[in-house]
């Protein structure tokens, strides 16, 4: 049987729809909906509707059925379409870009979408991937196998991989405060000071500076990044020294999450990056006390882009 739905607008969806229509940048199909909604309630058929707007009779059946059954922001927005599922999972895009990013199959110059398509065949389970997918992929990640710019790591092999899948598990973990997932890195900076004082801004005219400037030494900076929450710290210290990394772990473990039971921490492979380092700076005691709340998790090496915080 054919459901004829019935558009009743109350004066405030009247409201908004003749706002909508009145100005602002909307999408040509949301205004055709407004339109479609304003005749209908004013009682006009649907075949006046679509030789008046241009529009089909189904897109005025769709846009009249979603206000009955939704709402008026239902009938205004875009529909979900159905769609192919995307072939490569997290995990096996992570792969793609890792093997895009490593050394070319002896007697090749470089990756070629079709040998990625036949790697990650030999990789995973999927028995056929087109290079579209590769290519999709690859654009998704700003990645272009033919720049001789791009970095590159040596081997993706077991541990890589182990890794590698090790990280993306946590990040895909639900939130959980009782053991959060804290991504953690380090970075120099250089201090720029003036040689002369800039010239301030006028009318018509851009602040002026000199091209000489004073270097002023260096800092570094400590960063802390939540994978789960909205948090994230940055700590400046002279240097990053075993003690400095052990103090930012203390820190981690006593301050910023005091209640937490244990504490993973996603760093890469620098040699301060390791329990060692608290035993150096503490006794060993308070290291052990430490090192109890936390539990690290490193990226593979050359992979450092797989640390959130980066």
């Amino acid at each position: 049987m054919n459901i004829r739905y019935h558009v009743e607008l109350n004066q405030l969806e009247r409201e908004q729809l003749n706002a909508l229509l009145s100005g602002g940048r909307h999408s040509a199909r949301r205004l055709k909906r407004a339109q479609i909604l304003l005749a209908a309630n004013e009682g006009v058929s649907d075949e006046v509707i679509a030789a008046t707007l241009n529009v089909s009779g189904s897109t005025i059946y769709r846009t009249k059925r979603r206000l009955v059954e939704a709402n008026l922001e239902g009938a205004l927005s875009e529909e979900p379409r159905p769609g192919v599922a995307r072939k490569l999972s997290a995990k096996e895009e992570a792969l793609l870009v890792a093997t895009a990013c490593s050394t070319p199959p002896p007697g090749r110059a470089r990756w070629t979408l079709e040998l990625l398509a036949d790697e990650m065949i030999k990789l995973t389970d999927h028995a056929q991937i087109s290079c579209e997918t590769v290519r999709r992929r690859l654009g998704e990640n700003h990645l272009k196998p033919w720049r001789k710019d791009m970095w590159c790591i040596p081997k993706v092999d077991g541990e890589y991989v182990a890794r590698m899948e090790d990280v993306l598990d946590l990040y895909a973990e639900a939130p959980d405060p009782q053991r959060p997932v804290v991504c953690f890195d380090e970075s120099p900076v250089q201090l720029i000071g003036e040689v002369r004082d800039p010239i301030s801004a006028k009318p018509m005219q851009p602040l002026r500076y000199d091209c000489e400037y004073r270097r002023n030494g260096t800092v570094n900076l400590f960063v802390f990044l939540d994978a789960h929450q909205p948090w994230r710290r940055v700590k400046v210290t002279d240097r990053r020294t075993n003690k400095d990394f052990a103090e930012c772990m203390r820190e981690l473990v006593d301050i910023d999450y005091a209640d937490a039971k244990t504490i993973r921490v996603v760093m890469d492979n620098l040699s301060t990056h390791s329990p060692g380092a608290l035993y150096d700076a503490f006794p060993a005691a308070e290291a052990r006390r430490v090192l109890k709340r936390l539990e690290f998790h490193h990226t593979p090496k050359h992979a450092s882009w797989l640390n959130m915080v980066e």
